[in-house]
């Protein structure tokens, strides 16, 4: 279950608010209703979650949590369909970040949808906490795999489409994020192998192509020459946009691919450290938290923004509840 102290919201489903129940009539996107400023206003409040989480833990992965942020932000409030109140109803759709290490963004998204209450926040890897440093799967309400070693994740969201298929399933997508610097590791390009070859076209994985990995430029550390072409080769359907642009965003994620049985992915350019001034561009904030007077720099620059996506009266961020919708039906929700 969602947190008790959380607002808890769906996402995704047809119909109008006041008309629960109503079954799911959209085939490829839960974005039927949803407003671009909605999304940016959350893709706003969440940078500042980040910088806010990171800092109160004193380590953590600012960088690549910023560059996805409006990529999560978009998924979940503008194309996945789930539940925060019924994390496991099985129609929902499921999202895998397979670059785990950018778990803050996962968390601002999981708070603003309403699994877990914003306390929580402040507890970011702490001894006990729901919120480690690499999402738990086993602990944290909303979190569908565990990920951190690098490389993993679409395979997983492979494993989850099959079991899907086989389970009859037709109408739940998957999504996978994976980091750039990520596509060095061997078992992705298996898995961009195996996904053409059975048909999974429910697999939808995202490449947040910042450029930067905690080494340094991609292209210095191992050159990945051409992520599109190669995700051609393999048999993918593939979109570019810039990741930062949420029309462009749900464009590209709404809907499927264009040729049934293909796989899409998504290769989104992104900005490392996107939001705040000082981290942009800079793989020194891959993996590491801000100081005090880098955190008020930071945070100030993170409020003018959500002032400008969402009104001046928007002084820090709150629990959301704009964009929700029906819940599913009671069936649907077992």
């Amino acid at each position: 279950m969602a947190d008790e102290g959380s607002g808890a919201g769906v996402w995704g489903t047809a119909g109008r608010p006041g008309a629960a129940g109503v079954p799911l009539s959209v085939e490829w996107s839960g974005a039927e209703s949803a407003s671009v400023a909605a999304i940016e206003a959350a893709a706003a409040r969440m940078r500042y979650d980040i910088i806010e989480m990171i800092a109160e833990a004193g380590s953590g992965h600012p960088g690549g949590s910023l560059s996805a942020a409006d990529i999560v932000a978009t998924l979940y409030f503008g194309i996945m369909r789930h539940d925060s109140a019924h994390p496991d109803w099985p129609e929902r759709d499921r999202f895998v970040l397979s670059k785990g290490h950018a778990a803050p963004v996962l968390y601002a998204a999981l708070v603003e949808a309403g699994y877990l209450g914003r306390d929580h926040l402040r507890t970011l890897r702490k001894l006990g906490s729901l919120l480690q440093g690499h999402p738990d799967s086993n602990k944290t309400p909303g979190v569908e795999v565990s990920t951190g070693s690098l490389g993993q994740g679409l395979a997983i969201a492979n494993g989850i489409a099959l079991a899907l298929r086989l389970d009859g399933n037709t109408r739940s997508r998957v999504f996978c994020l994976l980091g750039d610097g990520e596509l060095q590791e061997g078992e992705v390009w298996e898995a961009a192998m195996f996904a053409p070859h059975h048909g999974l076209d429910r697999v939808t994985t995202i490449v947040d192509d910042n450029g930067l990995q905690i080494d340094g430029a991609c292209t210095e550390v191992m050159c990945l020459r051409g992520v599109p072409d190669k995700f051609r080769a393999f048999g993918w359907e593939v979109r570019e946009v810039d990741g930062h642009s949420v029309p462009q965003l749900v464009d590209a994620l709404s809907a499927g691919p264009s040729t049934p049985g293909t796989p899409l992915a998504i290769v989104a350019h992104t900005i490392k450290g996107r939001g705040v001034s000082f981290m942009e561009g800079s793989a020194a904030w891959h993996g590491k938290a801000p100081n005090a007077e880098q955190t008020a720099t930071a945070l100030a620059e993170l409020r003018a923004a959500m002032e400008a996506a969402s009104g001046p009266s928007a002084t820090a961020p709150g629990p959301a509840a704009s964009g929700c919708r029906p819940s599913p039906t009671e069936g649907e929700a077992r």
